[in-house]
């Protein structure tokens, strides 16, 4: 079956259905089974599969993979592959499972009793009743009355067959005749029956929700989720900007001319990045990452960072040495989480790529991703010729036609340094 399940899911990638979308839906309805104090479940299940439009199947499949994904115990391999049922047929195994549990635990007393010559202690009865509750329950929320009755039939006729199977395991020389186990299916199924409509019958105040409200609130939470997160989707293009040998440079310098003109240079990139309409994602030492909505201001931006430096470098530069920069660019889809605000974005694989290609930019340059090569006028081509990659994302780098790394400085001394 699972084979078959798995045949579907090529299936659905090869029809476009969002795999991805898929799997965050399923990462939101979790989040908010946990805010409420509860675990994923078939109305969480159909509601995912609704909000996606992918079918059941492909959705447990997907529940069932990602929990075997993320756990490798035994419970949780139990629990995924109890998810990839049907409902109906969870609802059976829950009936047969406590119908064997409750006869399992009476077989137990018997088989104390009968060895030790005391009377029953009745704990191991009590632990009996407990699991019956939770057989009942198990049948009280069936979807609908026969379902309910099938049920109660497998409880009642499991409880009796199991009842003989243990009890002969245990040296009990009991036996339960075909008749007896024919009566407690009929009479579990009546019973299941009839608690099946008392529960549907008083939902409110036994506390239950309704199993079709509940997937609808569920996916109207999943929407508006949805749609707060696309809200805050946009396409940006990211620069990374860091001074080549900064440690040496701090070691070098006198910590006052160091303070000074590290902070000149950080407001330097700043006035440059805000000139071409991007914005200051973060800052990290000597390190800057700035944000735009157009490739072109950000490849403007990137280029003038790297030609006025020889103006910071004349006029503003009091550690004795030039800084030089390199620069890493690229661009991506990016959701912030509050829409229009940047600096909310933490984590985005776009910010590591331009950062990656920075650290293989030479001196003075700008490695530029092919994707955002693609976006400006002329394409690679008026970038460069010269090739880099970093982490499987090839790049096309621009340098200036005056290298800038040789520039010699002869910086005027601090005003207390006479």
């Amino acid at each position: 079956m699972e084979g078959t399940l798995r045949q579907r899911h090529t299936k659905l990638d090869e029809s476009k259905l969002g795999e991805d979308s898929v799997d965050q839906m399923i990462v939101l309805a979790e989040r908010l089974r946990e805010a409420s104090g509860g675990e994923i479940d078939e109305s969480a299940i159909q509601a995912v599969a609704e909000a996606t439009g992918a079918p059941l199947e492909y959705v447990r499949l997907a529940v069932k993979l990602r929990t075997e994904k993320e756990k490798h115990g035994f419970l949780a391999t139990v629990r995924s592959q109890f998810f990839t049922l049907e409902p109906q047929t969870r609802r059976f195994v829950i009936a047969g499972l406590t119908a064997s549990g409750c006869a399992l635990l009476i077989d137990i007393e018997k088989r104390i009793a009968l060895s030790t010559g005391q009377p029953f202690n009745r704990v191991f009865s009590m632990l009996a009743l407990c699991l019956a509750g939770v057989g009942l329950y198990n049948i009280g929320i069936s979807r609908d009355t026969r379902q309910a009755a099938i049920s109660g039939a497998i409880f009642g006729a499991g409880y009796c067959l199991m009842q003989s199977v243990f009890g002969l395991l245990l040296g009990l020389r009991m036996y339960s005749p075909p008749e007896l186990m024919v009566v407690m299916a009929i009479a579990g199924a009546v019973m299941g029956a009839a608690i099946q409509k008392i529960v549907e019958r008083n939902r409110e105040k036994l506390g239950l929700k309704d199993p079709v409200q509940e997937r609808q609130e569920l996916l109207r939470q999943l929407h508006h989720l949805r749609e707060k997160l696309h809200t805050g989707e946009q396409s940006l293009t990211f620069v990374s900007v860091d001074i080549v040998g900064s440690t040496r440079l701090k070691q070098q310098a006198d910590p006052l001319a160091v303070e000074y003109t590290f902070n000149e240079y950080l407001h330097f990139v700043e006035r440059v990045t805000t000139r071409y309409g991007g914005r200051v994602h973060s800052t990290a030492g000597d390190g800057v990452i700035s944000a735009f909505d157009s490739p072109s201001q950000a490849f403007l931006a990137a280029k003038n960072i790297q030609t006025e430096i020889l103006e910071l470098n004349t006029f503003r530069n009091k550690i004795g040495s030039p800084i030089v920069l390199r620069c890493g660019m690229h661009t991506g889809t990016v959701v912030t989480p509050e829409a229009g605000d940047v600096t909310s974005l933490n984590f985005a694989d776009v910010i590591d790529i331009a950062s990656h290609l920075q650290k293989v930019a030479p001196p003075g340059g700008i490695a530029v991703s092919d994707m955002t090569a693609h976006h400006l006028p002329g394409g690679p081509d008026s970038v460069g010729t010269t090739r880099v990659e970093a982490h499987d994302t090839r790049g096309v780098v621009w340098s200036p036609r005056t290298s800038l790394t040789a520039a010699s400085l002869n910086a005027p001394p601090l005003p207390n340094q006479a």
